[in-house]
C-alpha cells in the first residue's frame, strides 16, 4: 500500500519567501502576510500547483499548514489537491500534520486513506471493542478520527466491506501487474526444492574479500529465469513501448530521468545481441516490471547458476578460461594478482580500451549453467533485488535526494552476481557476492529476469 506523493512542484513566487524573524510578531504577521498571498493566488482553478508546493516545500512550517487548509478549502476534490493534503499527513512538524488530518476529517478526503492507514492501522481493527492498543497521542487519536469520517461509520464489520470496497480497485491493479504476460520465451524453467548457497573460501592471489560468505541449505520455489541476460534488442523494445510515460517505475525513482542506457551509442556496448549495460537498479527494476517479471533474489540467481551439487563453477568445480569472458580474454593480457589487475584496469579508456570488451549474450554456450542458462560467469555482472547486508529485497527510500546523501548507507546497495569482463577468477565463482550503490550506472553491469512459474 503506497501512500501519496507530490510528483511536481513549482518555483515558489520570491515575495513568498519573505519571512521576518526578528520577533514573535513580526514572524506571524509576515507568515500571515504570505498566507493571504497564498489565499489570493491560490483560490481560483489553476492555483493548486502553487498551493501544493507551498504546503509541501515552504520552508516555514506555518506557511506550510496555511497552504494545507486552503488547498481543502478551495479544491477539495481535485485530485492533485488531495494528493497533496494526504501527503502533508507525514509533513516532520506535527502542526502541519494535524492540519492535514483535520481538513481530511472536515471535508472526507478519501484520498488519504492508504496514508492514515500506514499511520493508524486497519479502522476494522481497532473500533473492534477491547481491541489493545498503545497509549495514543494526538497524531494518533486525530487519524483515528479522520478514517472514521471517510468511510462514514465506526461499526467493524461495515468497516471492513468498506475497506475491501476501497482498495478492491488497488488490489486489482496489483494483481493486473503481477500476472503480466511473460515478454519472453527464451527462459529456462529451475525446479523447486534445496539449493547450496554460499561456500567456506579462503583469500586468494586477488585478496577478494569472501568474510560475507557463509555456508547453508535453503528451499527455493520453482521460477521461470531468463536463459540470456538482458540484449540490447530486448531493451529496445522497452523504450520503444515505455517512453517516458513512468508506467512501470519504482515508486523511489529519481525524478526526470530516463531509463536509456548510459553507454547507448559506445559502439563496443550497444550491438543489439549484447548484453545491455549502463544501467541501474531503477532501470532494471522498471525493466522487469514491464517484461511481467521482477529482478532474481540472490538466491534465485545462486541456484540457476549452480544447481543443487554446490558446484565452483557452472560448469563444475574446475576453473576453465575458454568457458567464461573475463579479464585476461576481454583485454588479451596475463593477470596473476591483485596488482598486476589493478595495472591492467587503469588502462581502460572511453570508446578505446579494451576494443572488444562484452560479447553477445548467447556466446560461450559452453560455459552454460546445469539448467542451461548462459552467462551466470563473466560478460556482465547482473543486478538482483536483494540487498547485501540484509538478504532481504531492496526496499529503497531516496527519491530526492542525491547519492552523496546516501552512498553510505547500507540499505542502498544491491547484491550483483557473476563477476564480469574485468574480474579475474575468484570473482567469477557461482557463490561470489558483489555490490554497488542503487543509483551507479557501469558498463561492466546488466541483469536478467526472473518470472513465477505455473502451479
Amino acid at each position: 500500500m503506497v501512500g501519496n506523493r507530490v510528483s511536481q512542484v513549482i518555483d515558489i513566487p520570491a515575495d513568498m519567501l519573505v519571512i521576518d524573524d526578528s520577533t514573535d510578531d513580526r514572524y506571524w504577521a509576515s507568515v500571515e502576510r504570505v498566507v493571504d498571498l497564498a489565499r489570493e493566488k491560490g483560490r481560483a482553478a489553476d492555483g493548486v500547483p502553487l498551493l501544493a508546493t507551498l504546503a509541501i516545500t515552504h520552508p516555514e512550517w506555518p506557511v506550510r499548514a496555511g497552504a494545507v487548509r486552503l488547498l481543502a478549502e478551495h479544491h477539495a476534490g481535485d485530485p492533485a489537491a488531495d494528493t497533496a493534503v494526504a501527503a502533508s499527513t507525514h509533513d516532520t512538524v506535527d502542526w502541519v500534520a494535524f492540519t492535514a488530518l483535520k481538513v481530511i476529517t472536515e471535508y472526507r478526503i478519501a484520498a488519504a486513506v492508504p496514508d492514515l492507514i500506514r499511520i493508524s492501522g486497519w479502522p476494522s481493527n481497532f473500533t473492534k471493542p477491547g481491541w489493545a492498543r498503545k497509549p495514543v497521542g494526538c497524531g494518533a487519536a486525530l487519524t483515528k478520527r479522520a478514517l472514521i469520517s471517510v468511510f462514514g461509520t465506526r461499526d467493524p464489520a461495515e468497516l471492513r466491506r468498506l475497506e475491501d470496497e476501497y482498495f478492491s480497485d488497488m488490489r486489482a491493479r496489483i494483481e493486473a501487474a503481477r500476472t503480466r504476460p511473460r515478454r519472453n520465451a527464451d527462459v529456462v524453467l529451475v525446479p523447486g526444492g534445496p539449493a547450496i548457497i554460499g561456500a567456506i573460501e579462503e583469500s586468494d592471489a586477488f585478496r577478494m574479500l569472501t568474510d560475507d560468505l557463509s555456508l547453508s541449505a535453503v528451499d527455493v520455489p520453482a521460477f521461470h529465469i531468463d536463459r540470456t541476460t538482458v540484449t540490447n534488442a530486448r531493451y529496445r523494445e522497452f523504450l520503444e513501448e515505455v517512453g517516458d510515460s513512468g508506467e512501470f517505475d519504482h515508486p523511489d525513482q529519481p525524478e526526470e530521468r530516463s531509463h536509456r542506457p548510459a553507454h547507448w551509442h559506445d559502439p563496443r556496448f550497444n550491438a543489439p545481441g549484447q548484453p545491455v549495460v549502463g544501467i541501474d537498479w531503477y532501470d532494471g527494476y522498471a525493466f522487469a516490471k514491464w517484461a511481467g517479471g521482477s529482478l532474481p533474489s540472490e538466491h534465485q540467481w545462486e541456484k540457476a547458476a549452480r544447481g543443487t551439487d554446490g558446484r565452483r563453477f557452472p560448469w563444475g568445480d574446475e576453473w576453465d578460461p575458454a568457458r567464461v569472458n573475463y579479464v585476461e580474454r576481454a583485454f588479451g593480457e596475463n593477470v596473476a594478482d591483485l596488482d598486476s589487475l589493478e595495472a591492467l584496469l587503469v588502462t581502460v579508456e572511453q570508446g578505446e580500451s579494451p576494443a572488444r570488451p562484452v560479447l553477445a549474450a548467447d556466446a560461450l554456450p559452453e560455459g552454460a549453467s546445469p539448467y542451461g542458462v548462459l552467462q551466470t560467469s563473466g560478460n556482465v555482472w547482473e543486478l538482483t533485488r536483494t540487498n547485501f547486508y540484509t538478504g532481504e529485497d531492496m526496499d529503497p527510500f531516496f527519491k530526492g535526494r542525491h547519492p552523496l546523501d546516501f552512498m553510505n548507507r547500507k540499505d542502498a546497495f544491491h547484491v550483483l552476481r557473476g563477476g564480469t569482463w574485468t574480474s579475474p577468477p575468484a570473482c567469477l565463482t557461482t557463490f561470489y557476492r558483489g555490490k554497488d550503490l542503487i543509483t551507479d550506472r557501469h558498463m561492466e553491469v546488466g541483469f536478467r529476469c526472473v518470472y513465477e512459474a505455473a502451479g
